[in-house]
């Protein structure tokens, strides 16, 4: 999956907005490449995990539509540890069809990988920023 710049620094300037909580939302694009982002609300409001509110998943869900982007992957940040899936975020891993991008802000440098992951387990991993 390639990520388009713009996107990855708007991804880096959401997620220190809203640090120390986690944020979150659906990358949006056609084929393999990522043309948006679309945020949306953590309403666990939590430094350490995650939860879309549903009306921005139906939200994000029919701007795809309008837009004819599809949903590649689903995003969140670390805002304190390294990017790479937590237990929770294996197991609530549950579509095999997008890809898991976490964006790490770990003392003060800059990951972002993304993950294709199947029935709990990371099956591929992908580096996007720093390349």
């Amino acid at each position: 999956m390639k990520i388009n710049d713009n996107v990855i620094a708007e991804m880096i300037e959401q997620a220190r907005r809203d640090a120390p909580l986690e944020t979150c939302g659906y990358l949006l694009g056609t084929d393999d490449t990522v043309t948006e982002n679309y945020w949306m609300e953590n309403i666990d409001h939590s430094a350490e995990h995650f939860s879309f509110a549903p009306k921005d998943q139906f939200a994000a869900l029919k701007y795809a539509r309008q837009k004819g982007l599809r949903i590649l992957a689903n995003w969140h940040s670390h805002p304190a540890s390294p990017s790479r899936p937590s237990q929770e975020d294996l197991r609530l891993a549950n579509d095999p069809n997008i890809r898991y991008a976490i964006l790490s802000l770990a003392d003060g440098h800059v990951v972002l990988n993304s993950f294709r992951i199947l029935k709990g387990e990371v099956v591929e991993k992908e580096q996007h920023y720093p390349l």
